[in-house]
């Protein structure tokens, strides 16, 4: 596996909107919704505690934990 190269530029926040959205309608998140601040706010169960992430960034990487966990607990299909 090749390491990947940094990013050229930060993530924008049409980015993130767009991994929010993909994360929502796959069911990892039960809500993501942006703030006129930039901030967003995140549930991962309805019932469940709102999360404060600060910016783009934070959405990104909420988004690649969530692959990770996702292809780590994954069973292997051969």
């Amino acid at each position: 596996m090749t390491p990947r190269s940094p990013r050229s530029s930060d993530p924008t926040a049409a980015e993130a909107g767009a991994w929010a959205d993909v994360l929502v309608r796959r069911r990892f998140l039960h809500a993501a919704v942006r703030t006129p601040t930039g901030q967003w706010l995140v549930q991962d169960q309805h019932d469940g505690a709102v999360r404060v992430l600060t910016g783009p960034a934070d959405v990104l990487a909420l988004a690649a934990i969530i692959q990770h966990h996702t292809r780590i607990t994954r069973p292997e299909s051969r």
